[in-house]
């Protein structure tokens, strides 16, 4: 056998081991698959390459309109969070002030309870000759330094709070109460102090009755008698 015999024998059939023959197909796959993209993007810009002038610009103007459109819609979106991001806001805003507002009212009504820098004021009547009205002398007195919440005794001052002689002492509002008379008082310490003892004020009245005044002042008074809260028999908010 001659050489040449002997390399054709040597090459043919072609001896392939499996792991040859799935790299080979592996390949393939891989080139198949480039050639397939390569095929489509040629398409695709062989399409817009062979577009008119008039159809780029319409398909231009068309993905401008688009973005525009979404660029629009993402801005109402935002606005409507933001609205309803204020909206909560207000209503939550709203709901506190309303909350502090019926504190407020409820302290000048004394429907409920306060507290706050004020003064104590301590009227020892051991001779029983101090009458209501020097008792309202001092809440008319208290309230025109800035007084906001008057306790006497346990009963709460407000508004219509009227005070009347009764044997053996003073009654506030029908509820009699006895001597040492306590004025627990909220309000400037610094106000309310001087208001009393002004020249021919409160005190120096009481004092001519043989009564012993005491003031004091304080960081923190406690006003905790209440009122019950009471409908009105005729008026009615005015507000629609």
């Amino acid at each position: 056998m001659t050489g040449r015999q002997r390399l054709v024998d040597g090459l043919w059939p072609p001896r392939v081991s499996r792991a040859q023959l799935i790299v080979a197909l592996l390949l393939f796959g891989l080139g198949f698959g480039l050639a397939v993209q390569v095929a489509s993007n040629s398409d695709s810009g062989s399409a817009l390459r062979g577009a008119r002038q008039e159809d780029l610009v319409r398909i231009l103007d068309e993905l401008d309109n688009r973005t525009q459109r979404l660029e629009d819609e993402k801005q109402g979106l935002e606005d409507q969070r933001t609205e309803l991001e204020n909206s909560s806001n207000q209503a939550e805003e709203a709901r506190k002030q309303t909350v502090e507002k019926e504190k407020q009212l409820g302290i000048l009504a004394g429907t409920v309870a306060a507290q706050g820098p004020g003064i104590t004021v301590t009227i020892d009547d051991a001779k029983g000759t101090v009458k209501a009205d020097m008792l309202l002398d001092a809440v008319q007195e208290l309230r025109a330094a800035g007084a906001e919440a008057i306790q006497v005794n346990g009963v709460r001052v407000v508004a219509n709070t009227f005070l009347s002689d009764s044997d053996g002492g003073v009654k506030v509002d029908g509820n009699k109460i006895a001597q040492p008379y306590r004025f627990k008082v909220i309000g400037k310490p610094q106000d309310l102090e001087p208001a009393l003892n002004i020249p021919g004020g409160v005190v120096q009245t009481l004092e001519k009755e043989q009564a012993t005044v005491t003031v004091d002042r304080a960081t923190k008074i406690v006003v905790d008698a209440l009122r019950p809260a009471k409908r009105p028999d005729y008026a009615r908010s005015s507000s629609q």
